[in-house]
């Protein structure tokens, strides 16, 4: 009898080392597929990307004032990305609102406009003198950089112009829009990024 109380013991002893050892697997499990979802999500804050949070894909383009523009180079501002064509009516309508947003609220508000024309895409003989006189037409004076060949649209996945895409201080998109928006709305989108 005492031997089988012994036996019974071991045995018990056993099937708890066995059950305590394959909790502590199911843990250590558990906390690693917490940590690669973790890095995993932060690998995808790292890339430049159009969802919301991913770092805005960077590019660099001439404007229509003969200057270099780069997008990465305008960190700690709050970027309203605009995609345009002169040919397009809700763009015509969105320009004098995105203007007058520009010289009212955008140095308050830490934030500036950047108007992509899409250029490759006007509907004349001569491109520059169509931009140049719908700039002038609306007194524009926020940057315009110029899209002469298909490269950065594809990159934002232009579809519908106008679009614009929300750039927070840290380069993160936090919102795309599709279609015109007003001084109020876009103001709206500006003071909630950070």
């Amino acid at each position: 009898m005492k031997k089988k109380a012994i036996g019974l013991v071991i045995v018990m002893a056993l099937v708890v080392i066995m059950l305590g050892s394959y909790i502590k697997n199911q843990i250590e499990a558990s906390e690693s597929l917490s940590e690669q979802a973790v890095s995993y999500e932060m690998n995808l804050d790292q890339q430049e990307g159009l969802a919301k949070g991913q770092i805005a894909p960077d590019f660099t383009l001439q404007t229509l004032d003969g200057e270099t523009f780069t997008l990465s180079k305008l960190k700690g501002k709050k970027v309203v990305l605009n995609f345009w064509a002169s040919w397009c009516p809700p763009c015509k309508e969105e320009m004098p609102e995105l203007q007058k947003y520009y010289e009212k609220y955008a140095k308050e508000d830490n934030a500036i406009i950047i108007g992509v024309n899409i250029t490759h895409a006007e509907r004349s003989m001569n491109e520059m003198k169509t931009v140049q006189q719908f700039v002038d037409s609306f007194d524009l004076t926020f940057p315009i950089p110029l899209m002469e060949e298909e490269g950065v649209d594809k990159l934002y996945e232009i579809l519908t112009i106008p679009s614009t895409f929300m750039i927070d201080t840290e380069g993160r998109i936090q919102n795309q829009i599709v279609g015109p928006l007003n001084q109020k709305s876009l103001r709206d989108y500006v003071k909630r990024l950070n």
